[in-house]
């Protein structure tokens, strides 16, 4: 029991600083995958069918493919791509993971906001309109504001399954946490120990994060709102 102990408490620094990087990693991804997925969902709501059908393939093609799979042809397979064609091109780990998981997040995040942006009904749409709003201020002070709430419960589930995800570039020899438990088992041979001080750790910061957004959601509801006020 003392050794089991032991054994946490000196993995416990290398496993802090694991878990600093894992959340840099996703706050990354989740910002660049926000950008991009509410250009993706604005490309599937467009007028143009080479828009939608072009936001429709990327989204169908990152939904439909595995994670494991585009952090290996990003990080392996675009050096090799660029080798074949007499150029030199080399990926550092973090950066092919932010590229990695951020296409990843944008494909459903795209879903999410265009499902937020069709949840506000027509008629917000056409009093805008008659005031004099144009498409782009209506988007940004009308519809943004009321679909932001809708879409915040899932919003805050797609930012935990990129949480979990960051464990996957740990196949790229990416130190973030579960890469960082790795190689202390690696040297102490104390699998259990460590794997179940991971899972704790990632289970922490999940319930955190739940914490947040249903705060989050708690604040942007209009009922309760006025019913403080």
């Amino acid at each position: 029991m003392f050794d089991s102990l032991k054994a946490i408490v000196d993995a416990f620094p290398s496993l802090l600083l694991g878990t600093s990087v894992t959340l840099q990693l996703t706050a990354f991804s989740v910002s660049i995958g926000t950008i991009l997925g509410t250009l993706l969902a604005l490309a599937r709501l467009s007028r143009y069918q080479f828009l939608r059908c072009s936001a429709r393939f990327y989204v169908d093609f990152f939904r439909g493919t595995p994670l494991l799979v585009q952090i290996f042809t990003i990080y392996f397979g675009l050096p090799a791509l660029f080798q074949n064609l007499s150029l030199e091109f080399q990926l550092a780990r973090f950066s092919a993971a932010i590229i990695a998981l951020s296409l990843n997040s944008s494909a459903y995040l795209s879903e999410i906001i265009r499902g937020g942006i069709q949840s506000i009904e027509i008629g917000q749409w056409e009093a805008s309109f008659s005031l004099g709003m144009g498409k782009l201020q209506t988007l940004r002070h009308i519809i943004f504001p009321q679909a932001i709430r809708r879409m915040l419960p899932p919003l805050g589930n797609e930012f935990i399954i990129i949480l979990k995800d960051t464990s996957l570039v740990a196949a790229i020899g990416f130190e973030e946490l579960f890469r960082r438990g790795q190689l202390i088992v690696a040297n102490n041979y104390r699998a259990f120990e460590i794997y179940i001080t991971v899972a704790l750790i990632y289970f922490g910061l999940t319930l955190l994060s739940s914490r947040i957004f249903t705060w989050l959601e708690e604040l942007m509801n209009p009922v309760k709102s006025n019913k403080n006020k």
